[in-house]
Parts: structure tokens; sequence; C-alpha cells
């Protein structure tokens, strides 16, 4: 909700060596880009359109709500008893909930909407089998109860990282994943974690394998992909073998014959695209601000909103300013029915502890680039024509983009603290703070972070927190996704005869 500074065009620019993101400055793995940060932002969101991000796809009306603010629209119109113009109340529902859409299509993913490729997905998501440890699931740093995150800072894999677990709760809109944007689809991303030595530190062979001799997981995945996992015997595959990893690994997989390669990174795939099928019906519902833009749809009275649906007069204060571009700027990056607009920005925390700098998307971008998982590779299900988003991406300047992380969404925001992408800031007080008083800015123009201090008072403060408070919701999909599968590798959301 900081004011930004306008800054020139977002550029990007070109590859990095492969062999540089292999030796750790890329962290391979982490769940989906994007836990609650508040990276609450301003006029540089306008330049998301040139870093491939969609400009507001992510909820219906989010244009109008980029543009369009209270103050904005404040003119001698008619008011309702909550003392909304026409205009302001349009403005309002393009935030609900309601105006999300259906979740987007996936041309890269054939499978993304089988029931049955879910009910894999669900089976993977909550294997801790498929870690090294045999302790460690995805569901371990996307937990149900916590609005899929894991209540750390940094999550606890099989080591630690030096990622906070974003929430997977409505990923399925966004363009690009992880907190620097990395992968460009939902299954891509969902394959990196098991090949990160700090979170599941297994390699793709062993995942394969897996799947090869579980009976269930087995099973499903002939019905999905109407074949077998990997054909022939998966012993005759060495115990570790990954194009990542330490030398042993790395040469164990040099040394598999080209086609066994290309068998186990297609069945790789195809299991990365269970996941997302699964991860696709996890949405967010309906919260307090939702109900309440509802009930200014039909009052149960002339003097107002449904008493149950009301906003409390520090809610409602804390709303006002939301809405007010020439105090806050929230819109400008959180808006549409997500609250966000997908874009990535430096916001004065694109520095570590001791200084080191946080290259964020400067990274994101190369190794969007060189995944061979990528909607452009050979084992993506779409034609070259629907990956704009990769295919558009600029690649000039990307110097630029250090530092700069995913604009997250604000759906769930109690239940995912700690925020931002390294979960520096344990409160929403903590975050308003760092909006209040932004650190000093790197001498550099095109280095320094886009904030100005944001101008509210204590009050002002409590109110904007109590108002996000609002926004929180249960995942809006059927009670067995969100749980794991039974011994049948079956979910009852997808099963009628369990």
């Amino acid at each position: 909700m900081a004011i930004f500074r306008a800054g020139g065009a977002v550029r990007n620019g070109p590859g990095i060596a492969r062999a540089s993101l292999e030796r750790g400055l890329v962290p391979i793995g982490l769940g989906i880009g994007i836990t609650f940060a508040v990276a609450l932002a301003g006029l540089a969101c306008l330049d998301s359109v040139g870093q491939g991000a969609k400009p507001v796809d992510a909820g219906a009306g989010s244009d109008a709500a980029a543009t369009t603010t209270a103050s904005e629209t404040a003119t001698p119109a008619a008011r309702d008893a909550e003392g909304f113009s026409e205009s302001e109340r349009s403005l309002l529902r393009s935030l609900s909930i309601d105006a999300l859409p259906a979740v987007p299509k996936d041309p890269s993913n054939r499978v993304a909407d089988d029931p049955d490729a879910a009910r894999l997905g669900q089976l993977l998501f909550f294997d801790a089998r498929l870690s090294s440890n045999g302790k460690v699931a995805c569901a371990t740093c996307h937990e149900p109860a916590r609005f899929f995150t894991d209540g750390r800072a940094v999550s606890e894999g099989v080591g630690t990282t030096n990622r906070n677990a974003p929430t997977v709760v409505g990923s399925a809109y966004s363009p690009w994943l992880f907190w620097d944007g990395r992968r460009d689809s939902l299954w891509a991303q969902a394959l990196a974690p098991f090949e990160a030595s700090a979170e599941m530190n297994v390699t793709r062979v062993e995942v394969v394998r897996h799947v090869v001799r579980d009976p269930v997981a087995s099973k499903l995945y002939r019905e999905v992909f109407g074949r077998a996992p990997l054909e022939g015997d998966p012993g005759r595959l060495p115990p570790r073998a990954s194009p990542f990893g330490d030398p042993a690994t790395q040469d164990a997989w040099a040394r598999l014959p080209a086609a066994d390669r290309e068998a186990v990174d297609r069945a790789f795939a195809d299991l990365g695209k269970a996941l997302a099928a699964y991860q696709r019906q996890l949405v967010p519902g309906p919260g307090r601000f939702d109900r309440y833009v509802r009930s200014l749809a039909s009052p149960a009275t002339p003097a107002g909103p449904d008493a149950a649906a009301a906003l409390s007069p520090l809610e409602r204060q804390g709303l006002a300013l939301f809405l007010d571009s020439g105090r806050t700027q929230c819109l400008r990056c959180h808006n549409g029915a997500l609250l966000t607009n997908q874009a990535f920005h430096r916001i004065g925390t694109e520095l570590m502890a001791g200084g080191f700098p946080e290259f964020g998307r400067f990274l994101g971008i190369q190794a969007a680039l060189i995944d061979p998982f990528n909607c452009l590779g050979p084992f993506s299900d779409a034609k070259p024509d629907d990956c704009r988003e990769l295919r558009f991406l600029r690649r000039d300047h990307v110097q630029a983009e250090s530092g700069k992380f995913k604009t997250p969404t604000l759906r769930g925001l109690s239940r995912t603290a700690p925020y931002m992408h390294d979960g520096r800031m344990a409160t929403l007080e903590a975050v308003i703070e760092h909006y209040r008083h932004p650190p000093p800015r790197d001498p550099d123009p095109s280095m320094a972070h886009e904030l100005l201090p944001l101008e509210l008072s204590d009050d002002e403060s409590r109110a904007l927190v109590a108002f996000l408070h609002t926004l929180d919701g249960e995942v809006a999909a059927e009670a067995p996704w969100l749980a794991p599968p039974g011994k049948n590798g079956a979910s009852p959301a997808t099963n009628p005869d369990r």
C-alpha cells in the first residue's frame, strides 16, 4: 500500500549460464509462488505487461480496479446507505471473489481438468515417501489448515530453505510461479521441490521408480495417461540420477541411454501435470469482505447491508484507505478478485541479512527460459502460439529485474504469516510499518526500490490491518480434497462409490 515512485519500463535480458543456476544461484525448489507478502505497490505495476504477467487476468473487473479508485470516482453522485456511489460499488464488485472467473485453461497440460489426474496428484501431494528421509511431502510446506502454507518464516524440508512457502490456493490463475517467477506453469513448478536438496532431496529417477512400484499410483497413472510410467524393468535405472545434484548424481544421469532419459523426463513431467490438476481444485472462497460486497447489491433494509455481513467502523475505515489512490495506491498492484496483478516489484526487501543482494526476478527469468519443462519445451502439450507469456518475455536489460519479487494475493492473510518472500515480517502490522518507513534507496536508480513513505497515522494503520483481515475465507473445494486420500488413492470428491 505504499506509494510508488514512477520508474522506467521493465526490461528483461540475456540468458545466464545453466552452470551458474546449477551451482545454487537459483534455488531449484520451494512451493508455489506466493505467501501473502502484502507487496502493496504503485505506478510501477503498470509495467506488468512488459514482464509477461497478465495485467489483471486474475480477476474479472481488475482493469477497472487498477485505474479507478474511490478518490477518482468521488463525484457528486447518488450514494447508498454505506456512502458508496455506483462507480465505487462497481469497483468493490471487481474486488469481490464473485468476480473471479473459472480457473483458466492450461494448454500445456492436457490432463489439467481430468478428475482422475487430480486424484493422482492428490496422492502425490500428501506422500512423504517421495523425499529422501521419508518425512517430507508437498503438504509439509503447504498445510491445508494454514491455507496451504506452513507458518514458518522459511520452510523446513529435508533441510532449511531460504524462502517462505507461498500458498497454492489460487495459484492456477498465475502465469508465473515461485516468488521469482522461475516457472511458467503450475505443473513445471510442482516438479522443482522434488530435486531441491533442502526440500524433498530426491531425483526424478527415484520419483518415477516410486510410482512404477506403488500399485495405487501406478494404476492411476495408467488410467490417466494410457500407458505405464516406465516400460521395462525399473531396476535397470541407477538408484539416483538427475541433471541436477552432486557430481555422482549428474554422472549417473549422463550415463543413461538417451531413450531412458527421455522416458524418465516424460513420466516426471506427467506427474507434475497430475499435481497441477490437483492444485487446480484449490481456489479461494468468500470472506467477510465478499459477503459485505454482496450485501450492498441487495441490502436487507433501506438502512444498509445485512448486519451479519457488515464491516465494523474500523474495517470500513480501512477499506476506504485501501481504495484511496491518493493515500495508499494499494489498487495499483492489489486488484482483481485475487488482489494481485501477478507482477514483480522491488519493495525494499531486496537485501538479505548482512547486506547481500537477493536476485529475485533477475534469475527467475533465466531459469524459466532454460527450463526443459516450460511451455515451449518437449514435454509441454501446448502449441507455440499458446505460449505467449514465454514467447513475448522481454530479455534486454534483465539486470534491472534484480531484487524484484512477485506481488502476492491478499486472500487468507490471517493464516499465512509470516510475510514477504523470506518471511522477514511476522505480522501485518510489521508489513504496514515497512511501507510507512521504507529503507533507504540504492543510489543507483536502476536498483532503487519503488517505495515512497506511506503517510498513515497509527489509527489508520490499525484500520488498514483490520480491513485486510476481512479478506480471509475458506478454500472453495470439497472437503475430501483438503486431506490425504484414502489408502486406495481415491478421493470421495471424485469417486461416488466411496
